[in-house]
């Protein structure tokens, strides 16, 4: 059950000049000159659940690589842990999302639960000093945060994930949270997921962001996004250049070398085809079943176009147990569709043994998209639409969760009031297909709102905010449930 330390790339805000301007690089700098000369000897510690496979991961590699080339000493930690508890902390991360899963958070899971906090707590003594800054991220973590600051560190606990409808399942995970962050700051992507007992005084809402400059965000010409996909085989037809080569996030040069598996759903779709694209986990809240099930009884009849649904290799993502399980329903689901559907959808595993190839590879596949679907049933931010609204895509959505902050309904993209509205879904889609030129005005539309919004500047300055508030924190006696030193002073 140990910490294993991740590699943060070191990454100059200057990077960001061309796209930022000189003003939002002139603030960004000033940010961080405050934030050093604040933090002294001490660190910033983020402890998340897993390195690689989902959004939390991709966006503490963007946000720690930019408060490093800041100067910041920034570190990461992720757990090892039984798969119990990860089965465990994935169904209490559906339930915050509304979703009842049908488990007890009381008895043995919530013993393993702590024990496991209880190992962790132990190796984490030898490694944060008195005044360090700790920032947990979701319920995998929620249990250090009162040892930590009993142990003399300044704690806030971030949460990802959230419904802003309360029902009893994201009732029932609340309170089971209540006993490890009573009184603890905490940070959510949008305020209203917050319960009751939260005190709104300890609470900041800060909204993820996407970094332009990465492999997943940065300007690939069309031809170049296109023979990345003939390499991976994620399109048919034509050649490819003999070497695809790409710049790594630490500057290192790397290839395209890696072919996704294209599973039992016949060949990849021809290069000339329009593309309706979703890239998700496979993960039951995403609900690829759902998507393709609007395409082949309500696409298909109105549109030539294919549908690819693209999720990451299921064994390389260690903190979702059920991907292997939802991966084998879409399977199954695809065998019984009807064969003139059957030829125009795909199911695509992308690589992971490289994490910039296959961001790559997504980047490609949002740029190559006519569409891209993200048809949630519950989901805490959304960073896939945020991406695919960076590259001016058409985005249609589901109206739920931090996909409402990003979406005006027809003015940068598309939302479906009822997630599980199949034939509202694919009508959105066939509007945009029937539409290219009001589809790419939207999209155009989607690019600006991203830039004003969701890009690494303005998030580093709320993330430094935070850091600088904790700092005023006085961490003695902050750990008794309630006391008032471990509320957030005033900015």
């Amino acid at each position: 059950m140990a910490l294993q330390s991740v590699p943060i790339p070191i990454l100059s805000p200057e990077l960001l000049r061309d796209i930022l301007g000189e003003r939002r690089i002139q603030l960004l700098e000033d940010e961080g000159e405050t934030v050093r000369d604040a933090l002294g000897t001490r660190m910033v510690l983020n402890i998340n659940s897993t390195a690689s496979g989902g959004g939390v991961a991709e966006m503490l590699h963007t946000l720690l690589g930019y408060a490093r080339g800041s100067g910041l000493d920034v570190r990461w930690m992720v757990p090892e842990a039984p798969p119990e508890f990860f089965t465990f902390t994935k169904r209490l991360h559906h339930m915050l999302h509304g979703v009842d899963t049908g488990i007890s958070l009381e008895g043995p899971d919530r013993d393993r639960y702590d024990e496991v906090m209880r190992h962790q707590m132990v190796e984490l003594k030898s490694v944060v000093r008195h005044g360090d800054v700790v920032i947990l991220h979701d319920p995998q973590t929620a249990g250090l945060a009162l040892p930590l600051m009993a142990a003399g560190a300044r704690v806030a606990w971030r949460c990802h994930v959230g419904s802003a409808e309360a029902n009893g399942a994201t009732e029932r995970a609340w309170e089971f949270l209540r006993r490890y962050l009573t009184g603890v700051p905490t940070v959510i992507s949008r305020t209203a997921y917050l319960p009751d007992w939260v005190d709104h005084r300890v609470s900041v809402e800060i909204a993820p962001s996407i970094d332009p400059l990465s492999p997943k965000n940065v300007e690939l010409t069309p031809e170049f996004s296109r023979s990345i996909l003939q390499a991976a085989g994620l399109i048919a037809d034509g050649g490819h250049p003999e070497a695809l080569t790409f710049t790594h996030r630490d500057g290192s040069r790397g290839r395209v070398e890696r072919t996704a598996d294209i599973l039992q759903s016949g060949p990849p779709p021809p290069a000339d085809a329009k593309l309706v694209v979703q890239i998700s986990r496979w993960d039951p809240l995403k609900d690829m079943g759902g998507v393709m099930a609007a395409f082949a009884e309500y696409v298909v009849p109105r549109s030539d176009s294919h549908l690819l649904l693209a999720g990451p290799n299921v064994s390389s993502v260690t903190d979702d147990p059920e991907g292997a399980v939802v991966l084998q329903q879409c399977m199954a689901q695809w065998a019984a569709l009807p064969a003139a559907a059957r030829e125009r959808v795909h199911l695509a595993c992308l690589p992971m043994q490289d994490p910039d190839e296959n961001a790559l590879l997504v980047n490609a596949l949002q740029r190559e998209a006519s569409v891209v679907v993200q048809k949630s049933i519950a989901e805490g931010f959304g960073l896939t639409v945020t991406e695919a609204m960076w590259k001016g895509c058409p985005v249609v959505a589901t109206r739920v969760g931090g996909i409402e902050s990003q979406i005006v309904s027809g003015e940068n993209g598309i939302l479906v009031d009822d997630p599980h509205d199949l034939a509202g879904v694919a009508d959105a889609i066939c509007t945009l297909l029937e539409d290219p030129h009001a589809a790419a005005e939207m999209g155009q539309r989607a690019q600006q709102s991203v830039s004003e919004h969701f890009l690494p500047d303005r998030h580093l300055e709320q993330w430094a905010d935070l850091v600088l508030r904790l700092l005023r924190t006085d961490p003695h006696g902050a750990h008794h449930v309630g006391a008032k030193s471990s509320a957030l002073p005033p900015k």
